[in-house]
Protein backbone atom coordinates (compact mmCIF):
# COMPACT_ATOMS: atom_id res chain seq x y z
CA UNK A 1 0.00 0.00 0.00
CA UNK A 2 1.49 3.61 -1.23
CA UNK A 3 2.63 5.90 1.85
CA UNK A 4 1.72 8.62 -0.21
CA UNK A 5 -1.66 9.39 -1.96
CA UNK A 6 -1.50 7.98 -5.21
CA UNK A 7 -4.02 11.39 -7.09
CA UNK A 8 -6.21 10.99 -10.09
CA UNK A 9 -7.67 14.03 -11.75
CA UNK A 10 -10.08 13.99 -10.03
CA UNK A 11 -8.92 14.33 -6.46
CA UNK A 12 -5.68 16.35 -7.32
CA UNK A 13 -5.32 20.35 -6.71
CA UNK A 14 -5.29 22.81 -9.97
CA UNK A 15 -1.62 22.98 -9.85
CA UNK A 16 -1.63 19.10 -9.71
CA UNK A 17 -3.84 18.07 -12.25
CA UNK A 18 -2.51 20.18 -14.69
CA UNK A 19 1.00 17.85 -14.21
CA UNK A 20 -1.03 14.56 -14.16
CA UNK A 21 -3.09 15.86 -17.33
CA UNK A 22 0.07 16.63 -18.73
CA UNK A 23 1.68 12.73 -17.85
CA UNK A 24 -1.20 11.36 -19.04
CA UNK A 25 -1.32 13.30 -22.81
CA UNK A 26 2.49 12.31 -22.90
CA UNK A 27 2.09 8.01 -21.50
CA UNK A 28 -1.18 7.84 -22.38
CA UNK A 29 -1.01 6.74 -18.60
CA UNK A 30 -0.79 7.66 -15.28
CA UNK A 31 2.03 5.03 -13.63
CA UNK A 32 1.45 5.82 -9.92
CA UNK A 33 4.75 7.04 -9.40
CA UNK A 34 3.64 10.03 -10.90
CA UNK A 35 0.48 9.78 -9.16
CA UNK A 36 2.25 10.02 -5.90
CA UNK A 37 4.78 12.37 -6.63
CA UNK A 38 1.92 14.79 -7.21
CA UNK A 39 1.54 15.53 -3.77
CA UNK A 40 5.11 17.36 -4.59
CA UNK A 41 4.21 19.39 -7.94
CA UNK A 42 7.62 21.13 -7.85
CA UNK A 43 9.07 16.89 -7.52
CA UNK A 44 6.99 15.80 -10.09
CA UNK A 45 7.47 19.52 -12.57
CA UNK A 46 11.30 18.93 -11.59
CA UNK A 47 11.39 15.34 -12.98
CA UNK A 48 9.45 15.88 -16.00
CA UNK A 49 11.07 18.27 -17.26
CA UNK A 50 14.54 16.39 -16.93
CA UNK A 51 13.13 12.92 -18.29
CA UNK A 52 12.11 15.62 -21.19
CA UNK A 53 15.63 16.55 -21.52
CA UNK A 54 17.36 13.20 -21.32
CA UNK A 55 14.97 12.11 -23.99
CA UNK A 56 15.79 14.66 -26.83
CA UNK A 57 19.41 13.62 -26.03
CA UNK A 58 21.97 11.24 -27.81
CA UNK A 59 21.03 7.69 -26.58
CA UNK A 60 18.26 5.71 -28.16
CA UNK A 61 14.49 4.49 -26.54
CA UNK A 62 16.16 1.27 -26.06
CA UNK A 63 19.37 2.51 -24.77
CA UNK A 64 17.52 5.24 -22.58
CA UNK A 65 15.33 1.85 -21.13
CA UNK A 66 18.87 -0.09 -20.97
CA UNK A 67 20.01 2.58 -18.52
CA UNK A 68 16.99 2.88 -16.60
CA UNK A 69 16.51 -0.84 -15.96
CA UNK A 70 20.29 -1.03 -14.79
CA UNK A 71 19.98 2.06 -12.41
CA UNK A 72 16.88 0.75 -10.78
CA UNK A 73 18.40 -2.77 -10.24
CA UNK A 74 21.56 -1.14 -8.49
CA UNK A 75 19.27 0.74 -6.53
CA UNK A 76 17.07 -2.37 -5.56
CA UNK A 77 14.21 -0.21 -7.06
CA UNK A 78 10.95 -3.38 -7.92
CA UNK A 79 8.90 -0.36 -8.76
CA UNK A 80 11.19 0.18 -11.78
CA UNK A 81 13.16 -2.80 -12.40
CA UNK A 82 9.66 -3.75 -12.95
CA UNK A 83 8.39 -0.81 -15.46
CA UNK A 84 11.48 -0.63 -17.46
CA UNK A 85 11.93 -4.51 -17.51
CA UNK A 86 8.07 -3.98 -19.81
CA UNK A 87 8.89 -0.94 -21.56
CA UNK A 88 12.05 -2.66 -22.81
CA UNK A 89 10.24 -5.63 -23.87
CA UNK A 90 8.20 -3.30 -25.68
CA UNK A 91 11.24 -1.51 -28.14
CA UNK A 92 12.47 -5.07 -28.43
CA UNK A 93 14.43 -6.26 -25.55
CA UNK A 94 14.51 -10.12 -25.28
CA UNK A 95 13.88 -11.56 -21.80
CA UNK A 96 17.87 -12.77 -21.73
CA UNK A 97 18.85 -8.89 -22.76
CA UNK A 98 16.51 -7.43 -20.17
CA UNK A 99 18.33 -9.65 -17.79
CA UNK A 100 21.89 -8.86 -19.22
CA UNK A 101 21.21 -5.45 -18.68
CA UNK A 102 20.10 -5.81 -15.13
CA UNK A 103 23.76 -7.47 -14.49
CA UNK A 104 25.07 -4.40 -16.74
CA UNK A 105 25.83 -6.53 -19.71
CA UNK A 106 25.66 -5.57 -23.50
CA UNK A 107 26.59 -7.48 -26.38
CA UNK A 108 27.06 -4.12 -28.18
CA UNK A 109 30.55 -3.12 -26.91
CA UNK A 110 29.02 0.70 -26.56
CA UNK A 111 26.37 -0.24 -24.71
CA UNK A 112 28.27 -1.90 -22.54
CA UNK A 113 30.83 0.45 -22.05
CA UNK A 114 27.86 2.56 -21.34
CA UNK A 115 26.90 0.51 -18.17
CA UNK A 116 30.68 -0.01 -16.56
CA UNK A 117 30.71 3.79 -16.78
CA UNK A 118 27.40 3.99 -15.09
CA UNK A 119 28.62 1.52 -12.57
CA UNK A 120 31.37 3.21 -11.87
CA UNK A 121 29.44 6.54 -11.62
CA UNK A 122 27.18 5.21 -9.17
CA UNK A 123 29.23 3.12 -7.45
CA UNK A 124 31.96 6.07 -6.47
CA UNK A 125 29.22 8.78 -6.44
CA UNK A 126 30.59 10.31 -9.46
CA UNK A 127 34.28 10.61 -8.28
CA UNK A 128 35.78 8.08 -10.86
CA UNK A 129 39.30 8.05 -11.96
CA UNK A 130 41.11 9.35 -15.08
CA UNK A 131 41.64 5.62 -16.37
CA UNK A 132 38.06 5.12 -15.79
CA UNK A 133 37.00 7.73 -18.22
CA UNK A 134 39.54 7.01 -20.45
CA UNK A 135 38.27 3.65 -21.22
CA UNK A 136 34.71 4.61 -21.67
CA UNK A 137 36.19 7.23 -24.27
CA UNK A 138 38.27 4.63 -26.14
CA UNK A 139 35.02 2.46 -26.26
CA UNK A 140 33.58 5.28 -28.41
CA UNK A 141 31.57 6.70 -25.61
CA UNK A 142 31.43 10.37 -26.50
CA UNK A 143 31.39 13.46 -24.46
CA UNK A 144 27.78 14.16 -24.70
CA UNK A 145 26.91 10.45 -23.70
CA UNK A 146 29.23 10.78 -20.56
CA UNK A 147 27.27 14.25 -19.34
CA UNK A 148 23.84 12.39 -20.33
CA UNK A 149 24.89 9.26 -18.33
CA UNK A 150 25.43 11.72 -15.37
CA UNK A 151 21.69 13.11 -16.20
CA UNK A 152 19.90 9.71 -16.40
CA UNK A 153 21.86 8.42 -12.88
CA UNK A 154 20.40 11.71 -11.56
CA UNK A 155 17.05 11.55 -13.17
CA UNK A 156 16.79 7.66 -12.10
CA UNK A 157 18.05 8.10 -8.50
CA UNK A 158 15.41 10.30 -8.02
CA UNK A 159 12.28 8.20 -9.07
CA UNK A 160 14.13 5.05 -7.22
CA UNK A 161 14.44 6.84 -4.12
CA UNK A 162 11.41 8.59 -4.45
CA UNK A 163 9.38 5.04 -4.55
CA UNK A 164 11.34 3.50 -1.99
CA UNK A 165 9.72 6.15 0.06
CA UNK A 166 6.32 6.31 -1.52
CA UNK A 167 6.25 2.71 -2.19
CA UNK A 168 3.30 3.30 -4.60
CA UNK A 169 1.23 0.60 -6.08
CA UNK A 170 3.07 -1.75 -8.20
CA UNK A 171 1.24 -1.50 -11.67
CA UNK A 172 3.07 -3.04 -13.95
CA UNK A 173 4.24 -7.16 -13.83
CA UNK A 174 6.44 -7.63 -10.94
CA UNK A 175 10.35 -8.14 -11.80
CA UNK A 176 11.62 -8.46 -8.27
CA UNK A 177 15.18 -6.08 -8.00
CA UNK A 178 15.97 -8.08 -5.06
CA UNK A 179 15.70 -11.55 -6.92
CA UNK A 180 18.94 -13.09 -7.69
CA UNK A 181 19.99 -12.42 -10.98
Amino acid sequence: MSRLPQLTVETATEEQRELLEGTLKQLGKLPNLYAAMANGPAALRGYLAMREALVGGTFSTKQREQLALFIAQENGCTYCVSAHSMRGSKVGMSAEQLLETRKGNDTDPHMHAVLHLTSDIMANGGDITDATLAEAREAGVTDAEIAEIVGHVALNVLSNYFNHVAQPDLDFPLVDAHEAL
